[in-house]
């Protein structure tokens, strides 16, 4: 195994209530297990400056940082609604076509919302149809392997740990569970 020095941490934080407390929490535990926390947060244009060539400095700059760590820990606690935010996803996606190893995590408030269909049901319905698929309330089939996220996210994952939490916005257990992982995938 190579040896690993720094790790991204994507997810959906920096668009939380009180974002900079919960990125510096996560940050310390990341240095208080000896690595270099990274992240995709960069400069925040101001609101005049909100175009979509600061749009496209941002996501350069978010990608320069990712493919300088060595890891990558993904928050991929449902995130406005049954699944994670679309630009987490889409840095996992790019960590593991870069080849560094993807650790994850999901937060939720009970048991019940541990399948991607169970939450589907919750929020839009969900129906086993003649054949023995679940269909959502458009009729559209559900993936269902009884897994916490699609199964793409959930197997490029070496680590993926559910955290039941009543609070899943500010929830770090989910960081500590994926650098234990790390440190024993780096032996």
């Amino acid at each position: 195994m190579r040896r690993l020095a720094t790790v991204f941490l994507s997810g959906p934080d920096q668009w939380a209530p009180e974002a900079e407390d919960l990125m510096a929490r996560k940050h310390h535990l990341v240095e208080a297990a000896g690595l270099t926390a990274l992240d995709g947060r960069g400069e925040r244009p101001t609101e005049a400056d909100r175009s979509e060539l600061a749009a496209r400095a941002i996501y350069a700059d978010a990608l320069q940082r990712l493919r300088s760590a060595d890891a990558l820990i993904a928050n991929l606690t449902p995130w406005r609604g049954v699944g994670c935010d679309p630009a987490t996803a889409f840095e996992a996606g790019f960590a593991a076509a870069l080849g560094k190893p993807v650790f994850a995590y999901l937060n939720i408030m009970t048991e019940d919302e541990v399948e991607v269909r169970e939450r589907v049901d919750m929020l839009f319905g969900a129906t086993l149809d003649e054949d023995g698929l679940w269909r959502d309330g458009d009729g559209a089939e559900i993936e269902d392997f009884g897994l916490p996220e699609s199964l793409m996210l959930w197997a490029e994952a070496r680590r993926f740990f559910v955290v039941v939490t009543p609070d899943p916005l500010h929830d770090v257990s989910g960081v500590e569970l994926c650098l234990d992982a790390m440190r024993l995938y780096a032996e």
